[in-house]
């Protein structure tokens, strides 16, 4: 059936196509017409002056390199222990750690009692942060100064004796409430 439809479009257009063959020249002219279009259209796209718009780009992103480029030459990056060598990484994650676990216990001991010495002790604590981060400026400009890794490494055990005190402190202060809400039993 198919080919019953195709046979007939075909007979439907007989006659209709274009079958005769080109002039001699025929090949000739078109290439001559097609280099004369070429010829015009390149004349009109020939600009009459001067772009500076190219130039302008190349300018712009060499400006914005050097700029980066200073930029970062300007900002040293800040060291801390962890680049000071694969032994001081180990003992810089040890102090961390253990001081974020002495925080969580302290922070598990808030109630209206122990408000007061919790709040002071994070004050000291923030105080020792601030100092950290002026032996971390200190060590990059001295080239890993040992001096200066004691004073981190001191910074450090003197924030986990601060908690240590405070979470005993906390104690002493429930002990003593248990103390004295104890009923007397005389004899």
């Amino acid at each position: 059936m198919k080919k019953d439809n195709l046979y007939s479009l075909f007979d439907d257009l007989k006659g209709q196509f274009d079958i005769e063959t080109p002039q001699n020249n025929h090949e000739q002219r078109f290439l001559e017409k097609l280099k004369g279009n070429t010829l015009t259209s390149n004349e009109v796209k020939t600009p009459s002056g001067f772009h500076w718009k190219p130039l302008l780009a190349v300018a712009a992103a060499l400006v914005i390199c050097f700029s980066v480029f200073t930029t970062l030459q300007n900002q040293p990056e800040t060291m801390d222990l962890a680049s000071v060598s694969p032994e001081m990484s180990e003992t810089q994650d040890f102090f961390t750690v253990t001081i974020e676990n002495e925080l969580k216990k302290l922070n598990k001991e808030r109630s209206p009692l122990t408000e007061a010495i919790i709040s002071d002790a994070l004050a000291q604590i923030q105080i020792l942060e601030k100092d950290y981060q002026k032996l971390k400026t200190d060590l990059t400009e001295s080239g890993k100064d040992q001096r200066v890794i004691y004073a981190m490494i001191s910074n450090f055990q003197n924030r986990i004796d601060i908690l240590n005190t405070v979470l005993e402190q906390i104690e002493d202060v429930k002990q003593f409430k248990i103390n004295t809400n104890e009923p007397k039993n005389t004899i």
